[in-house]
């Protein structure tokens, strides 16, 4: 007896809210204009239909710089190896000059000259005519077999450190021959070998730099 007088007290309540809701719902629909809820539905809507704002795609810059140079100026990075499976690249003005593509990297010290061909590493370098650029970077081991004549050489290019060159140091460098590069760019780096800080297995990560060349410094 009891259990029916709760189902039956359960029952007039719900009877009682549905009629309040049912109530509420006709008092709103005859105190609004039918314009008004047929326009919030249709703005409702829109919402889906309108596009989607979406961020243009970022212009790809030479040498993949994140920003491009200003007129007048070259592009260069200089990217040295890392580990064994990622070698060492060279850029000017977005042309490779050294890279895995096109098989003209090789291990110890990568050497490309703008406007210039190949040769042993300090015949290469002092038969570079005068207003050459000189972009050099090291893949696995540069130190080995540098002899203390290259590194004076390199060193009165400009260098502050071929002369604490190590073991698979990695290592980039620009320079120029017959005219001053401007104070304000990049032109050297270097990271040592080191079993505690390495990423690679024996080798430490690779570095880059990157800049712009003014054109008209000759």
């Amino acid at each position: 007896m009891w259990l029916n007088r709760q189902h039956l007290v359960k029952f007039s309540g719900l009877l009682l809210i549905w009629l309040a809701a049912w109530y509420l719902g006709y008092l709103v629909a005859a105190l609004i204009p039918k314009e008004t809820i047929t326009r919030s539905i249709a703005s409702l809507q829109d919402i889906g239909k309108k596009p989607m704002l979406r961020a243009p795609v970022p212009k790809r810059q030479k040498c993949d710089h994140w920003s491009p140079c200003s007129p007048g100026n070259y592009a260069y990075r200089i990217l040295s190896g890392g580990g064994k499976g990622k070698m060492a690249k060279i850029c000017f003005e977005d042309e490779l000059l050294i890279s895995e593509e096109k098989g003209s990297v090789g291990r110890g010290i990568n050497i490309a000259i703008v406007n210039y061909h190949s040769g042993e590493m300090m015949t290469f370098i002092r038969n570079a005519p005068e207003g050459s650029l000189l972009l050099m970077v090291t893949h696995d081991d540069g130190s080995t077999r540098l002899k203390n004549d290259a590194k004076k050489l390199v060193e009165e290019l400009g260098s502050k450190e071929i002369q604490n060159m190590k073991f698979r140091s990695s290592w980039a460098f620009i320079a120029a021959k017959g005219f001053k590069l401007p104070d304000n760019i990049q032109k050297e780096k270097i990271n040592h070998s080191d079993k505690k800080k390495n990423r690679y297995d024996g080798w430490p990560a690779e570095i880059q730099i990157e800049g712009c060349i003014p054109r008209n410094l000759i």
